[in-house]
C-alpha cells in the first residue's frame, strides 16, 4: 500500500512540473509562466542580443584583423560586469545553412559555438532564433550566401514547399548539433532555456496555413527529442493571433521600439511617456493567457540618454513578460563608429550611462512583481526600489546592499556600512569622481573591495547620425582622475593595489581618495586582509579581469554648438567640451565686442571634459555676437572653430567665428521653423517636400496627408485614430531667449494649407512631465499668421511620437495627473491635424503648408 501511495506522489509531481521533468530546466505551468524545473520558481531573466560571429559584425572584425574570439570574451565579460543573465539571437541562418537547409560547420558556426561556453561559464542562459530570414549584409549590400533564406527570401521562406521542408531539415539538424567547447546538443544543453523558431515572420495568408506551418516548424524541433519550450512571434499581424495559439507553441515573442527607428539623430525631450506602459490588445484571448511571454528585441531607439530603460523594464514586468533582451550590443572593436545598427547605440565603454541604465532595467526583472502595476507617469517614476529621472538624466536602484546610478546623484542608501555593490558615473554621497567611464565597487570581504574604472568616453559626433566606417562617433581616454570612495568599511588611509595585467599602481589614499587611471584595484583597509586573490565574485568575475581599449584621442576636439539666438541685455553662457591628449593648459573665450581685438576671458573647467565661461551684458546688443575658443596646450594654440594652428589674438590668426544673432528684447521666440524639417518627429508622407520662398533663407515644408486613419496591416483591429500629428523638440532653439520666452503672451502658427477650404490645425506645447496644452486655429488657403493666447491654451492628448513599433501600442499618452500650465516648463511643440475635424472631413486628404511657429 505504502509503495502505491509513493508511486502516486511521483506521478502527479511528474504531472505537474511538465517540460521540468521531461529533461529540461524550464517549463511552461497553466498559467502560461515559466519556471524552473529544480525549484519550480518563475524564470526571470535579462540581457542582450550581439551578433559578434555573424554578418557584418564578423566581416568588421576580419577587415580589422581582430581576434574575434578574445573580442568575445571581451564583450562576454562586459555582459558579466552589467548582470546580464540572459542571450539571445536571431542566428543568421544565411550564413550556416545550405539551400536545402544543411547545417554548415563553418567558422560562423564555431565561433557561435564558443560565445556560448563563454556565456555559459559567466552564468548566463539562451534563447535562441535559429531562422533570421535576414541577409548578411546590413549596412552594407547584401552577400551572396548558401542558405535557404537567401534563396528563397522571407516571403517564400513562409509559403514555398522546398522552402519549408529547407527549413524543417534545418531546425532538425540545429537542435541536434553538439556544440565541440560543451560536448552538448543544442537540445540537451540545460542553459539554453528555449527556443524561438524564427525572427519575425510576417505572416499575410490565411489562418489556417498559418497554423499549418508554425506546427510543421514545431514538429521539426520536437522531433529531435527537444522538451524545451517553444516560442512563435505573435507580435506581427496580430489579427492572427488564434492561428498562433493553435500551433502548438508554449511561448510567444514580442518587441518594443517606442522611439520608432531611424530618427537619424538624437531624440530630445521626455520620452517616459512612451514607454509608460506595453498594452497588449489579445491580453484578454484565453489562448494567450496559457503561454509563457518574452521580449526578443527591445530599444530606445535614438536616445541618447541614461533614464529610460528601468521604466521599460516596469511596463514588461506589467505586461507579463519574463524574459527581455536589448538590440542590440555594439562590439567594442566597432562601437567607435556605430556602424552596425546606427539607430541603437549600447557599449559598456562607449556608452558607459546608458549601460549602466541597462544593468538596472536587469534588477527591475529580477525585483518587480510579474504583472505588478505602478500607476501612470509621472506618478510612476519611482516605483520599488527604483527611479527614473528625465529632468536629471537619471535612473537609480537603492537598496541596503546594492546602490547603481546613471548620472550625479545626492541620494544617499539607506545603509551605507552594508553595502555590497556599487555600479555608476559620475558623483554621488559615497563616490566623487570626474571622469566620463563608469566604475565598480564590490565588496570581496570585510575591509576590502575591487574597484574598476573604465576609460572615460566622449561623444564627438551624434552616434545616431549617419554611420560609416571612416567617421568615429565616440572617443575612449584612458586619463588621471582624482576618485574619492566613502565607505564606512574602507576609512581613511586604505591601501590601493593594481590588479589587472600591467597594472603596477600602489599606494596609499590620502584620507578617502586617490588618483585613478582604468583599470581594476584592491582597496584594503588597514588591518584587513586580503585573502585569496583568485576567489571569484558575481558572475564569475576574477579580481585581475579588466577589458578595455586604450587611448583613441589622436587629436584634440572641440565640440560646440552655438545658441540659435540671444536676448540683448543678459549674460551668455557659453559652454563646451574639449578633448585633448594630455590636459590643456588654458581653454579661452575670445569675444568681439565694440572693439576690433577680442576681449579674452578664461574658460574654467567642469567635470568631465567639460568647459565653461559667460560672456557678460554688455557684448550681448542686438546684432550678431562673434567669438572664438582657443586650447593652449604645451606652448601650442589650436582655435576653433576650424582647429586653426593659431590663438585667436595673434596678428597673422584667420578663421571664421561662431555667430550668435542677438535679437532686441521683446522680440519673437521662433519655436520652429520649416528649415528644422529633419529633426520633425512624425510618420513620412509621400510627397512631402521643403519649398524655397521668394525671400532668401525662408522655406515653407509641405505635408500631405491622403487620409487621418488608415488600416494598419499589422493591426486590421487597431482602433481608428484620425490624426496626423508632428513633434518637433525646441529647447535648443530658445536656450537664450528665456526671458522673451517667459514674458510671451501668445502662440503664433505661420503657414496655410492646400485644402480648398479652411483646416483646423491643433497646435500644443509639452511640457517636461509629459502635459500638453493646446488649442485649435482654422488655417485659410492664404499663408498667414494664424495666433492663440497661451491663457486660452487646454489640456490636450499626447501623441506618442515617433511612433512606436509594434503598432499595436497606444497612439495617445494618458498621463497619472496633468501638472499647471507653465511656459517655462514648455519644451516641445505638436503639430496636430485632426482634432476639429468632423464629419467628411475625417476621410478626405489634406494639405498643411509649415512655415514657422513662435511665441510673442
Amino acid at each position: 500500500m505504502k509503495i502505491k501511495i509513493i508511486l502516486l506522489i511521483v506521478t502527479c509531481v511528474i504531472s505537474a512540473t511538465g517540460w521540468a521533468q521531461k529533461g529540461t530546466d524550464v517549463y511552461v505551468d497553466k498559467d502560461g509562466i515559466m519556471r524552473w524545473g529544480k525549484t519550480r520558481e518563475e524564470v526571470r531573466a535579462f540581457g542582450v542580443n550581439y551578433t559578434a560571429p555573424f554578418a557584418f559584425a564578423y566581416r568588421t572584425a576580419q577587415q580589422q584583423g581582430i581576434d574575434l574570439k578574445k573580442a568575445i570574451d571581451d564583450d562576454v565579460y562586459h555582459f558579466a560586469r552589467l548582470g546580464f543573465d540572459l542571450y539571445r539571437v536571431h542566428v543568421w541562418d544565411c550564413e550556416i545553412s545550405d539551400s536545402v537547409g544543411n547545417l554548415l560547420n563553418n567558422e560562423h558556426l564555431e565561433l557561435f559555438d564558443y560565445m556560448l561556453k563563454k556565456m555559459k561559464d559567466r552564468g548566463m542562459k539562451f534563447m535562441i532564433t535559429p531562422i533570421a530570414y535576414w541577409q548578411n549584409g546590413w549596412p552594407a549590400p547584401d552577400q551572396k550566401t548558401p542558405g535557404f533564406s537567401f534563396k528563397y527570401g522571407k516571403g517564400d521562406c513562409l509559403t514555398n514547399e522546398g522552402a519549408i521542408r529547407a527549413q524543417e531539415n534545418y531546425l532538425y539538424q540545429f537542435l541536434n548539433h553538439v556544440n565541440p567547447h560543451t560536448g552538448l546538443a543544442y537540445k540537451n544543453d540545460p542553459d539554453i532555456i528555449a527556443f524561438e523558431v524564427s525572427n519575425e515572420p510576417h505572416h499575410g495568408e490565411p489562418a489556417p496555413k498559418v497554423t499549418a506551418f508554425i506546427k510543421r516548424m514545431v514538429t521539426a524541433m520536437k522531433k529531435t527529442g527537444s522538451k524545451k519550450p517553444v516560442f512563435y512571434n505573435i507580435s506581427h499581424s496580430i489579427h492572427l493571433a488564434d492561428a498562433y495559439f493553435d500551433a502548438g507553441i508554449q511561448g510567444g515573442t514580442f518587441q518594443w521600439y517606442p522611439t520608432g527607428l531611424g530618427s537619424n539623430h538624437e531624440l530630445g525631450g521626455n520620452l517616459l511617456p512612451n514607454v509608460d506602459n506595453y498594452i497588449i490588445p489579445f491580453a484578454a484571448n484565453p489562448g494567450f493567457k496559457k503561454i509563457a511571454k518574452l521580449v526578443y528585441e527591445f530599444d530606445a531607439a535614438d536616445v541618447g540618454r541614461s533614464y529610460i530603460y528601468p521604466a521599460m523594464a516596469r511596463s514588461f514586468r506589467t505586461a507579463g513578460m519574463q524574459i527581455a533582451t536589448q538590440f542590440a550590443y555594439d562590439p567594442t572593436y566597432m562601437a567607435d563608429v556605430n556602424t552596425e545598427y546606427g539607430t541603437h547605440y549600447m557599449n559598456l565603454v562607449y556608452t558607459p550611462q546608458k549601460a549602466l541604465s541597462l544593468k538596472i532595467a536587469g534588477e527591475v526583472f529580477r525585483h518587480v512583481p510579474l504583472y505588478k502595476s505602478y500607476g501612470r507617469y509621472p506618478a510612476n517614476a519611482t516605483f520599488g526600489d527604483f527611479s527614473v529621472s528625465y529632468e536629471q538624466d537619471l535612473a537609480q536602484m537603492v537598496t541596503p546592499t546594492k546602490f547603481y546610478y546613471t548620472n550625479n546623484t545626492r541620494t544617499t542608501p539607506p545603509a551605507v556600512d552594508k553595502l555590497e555593490e556599487i555600479a555608476g558615473w559620475g558623483n554621488s554621497p559615497v563616490v566623487q569622481y570626474n571622469g566620463t567611464g563608469a566604475y565598480f565597487l564590490d565588496r570581496v570581504a570585510p575591509g576590502v573591495w575591487r574597484l574598476e574604472v573604465l576609460p572615460d568616453a566622449v561623444w564627438i559626433d551624434d552616434p545616431f547620425s549617419k554611420a560609416s566606417p571612416s567617421k568615429k562617433m565616440a572617443v575612449v581616454h584612458a586619463r588621471a582622475w582624482p576618485v574619492n570612495i566613502q565607505l564606512p568599511d574602507l576609512k581613511d588611509g586604505y591601501t590601493v593595489q593594481g590588479m589587472n595585467a600591467g597594472n603596477a599602481f600602489s599606494a596609499v589614499a590620502a584620507g578617502t581618495s586617490f588618483t585613478v587611471t582604468p583599470g581594476t584595484y584592491l582597496l584594503t583597509r588597514k588591518g584587513a586582509t586580503t585573502g585569496d586573490l583568485n576567489v571569484r565574485l558575481h558572475h564569475n568575475i576574477g579580481l585581475r579581469e579588466f577589458a578595455a581599449p586604450g587611448t583613441s584621442v589622436k587629436q584634440s576636439y572641440v565640440l560646440h554648438k552655438p545658441m540659435a539666438s540671444a536676448t540683448e541685455g543678459g549674460a551668455l553662457a557659453v559652454e563646451a567640451t574639449v578633448v585633448t591628449a594630455t590636459v590643456p593648459d588654458a581653454v579661452e573665450l575670445s569675444v568681439y565686442g565694440k572693439h576690433w581685438k577680442p576681449e579674452v576671458i578664461r574658460m574654467e573647467a567642469g567635470s568631465g571634459y567639460t568647459y565653461r565661461a559667460t560672456i557678460a551684458a554688455s557684448f550681448l546688443q542686438a546684432g550678431t555676437l562673434r567669438y572664438y575658443i582657443t586650447v593652449r596646450t604645451a606652448g601650442k594654440a589650436v582655435t576653433y572653430p576650424g582647429a586653426i594652428p593659431r590663438g585667436a589674438t595673434d596678428w597673422d590668426f584667420y578663421g571664421t567665428p561662431y555667430t550668435v544673432p542677438v535679437l532686441p528684447a521683446k522680440s519673437p521666440v521662433y519655436l520652429f521653423t520649416a528649415s528644422d524639417e529633419s529633426k520633425l518627429s512624425r510618420n513620412w508622407t509621400p510627397g512631402t517636400s521643403l519649398m524655397p520662398l521668394a525671400e532668401p533663407g525662408r522655406v515653407e515644408l509641405v505635408v500631405p496627408i491622403k487620409k487621418l486613419f488608415e488600416v494598419d496591416p499589422e493591426n486590421r483591429q487597431g482602433k481608428e485614430v484620425h490624426d496626423y500629428s508632428m513633434r518637433y523638440h525646441f529647447t535648443g532653439q530658445v536656450t537664450g531667449r528665456q526671458s522673451d520666452m517667459t514674458n510671451a503672451t501668445r502662440i503664433v502658427f505661420r503657414g496655410r494649407t492646400g485644402d480648398a477650404t479652411p483646416l483646423p490645425v491643433q497646435i500644443a506645447l509639452i511640457l517636461r512631465d509629459g502635459s500638453a496644452y493646446g488649442a485649435t486655429v482654422s488655417v485659410d488657403v492664404r499663408t498667414g499668421d494664424y495666433s492663440l493666447a497661451l491663457a486660452d491654451l487646454k489640456p490636450v492628448s499626447v501623441v506618442t511620437l515617433p511612433r512606436p513599433y509594434p503598432s499595436f501600442l497606444p497612439y495617445y499618452f494618458i498621463p497619472s495627473s496633468v501638472s499647471k500650465f507653465s511656459l517655462e516648463q514648455a519644451e516641445t511643440l505638436q503639430i496636430s491635424i485632426g482634432p476639429g475635424i468632423t464629419g467628411a472631413g475625417l476621410e478626405s486628404s489634406h494639405t498643411l503648408v509649415v512655415e514657422s511657429v513662435r511665441l510673442e
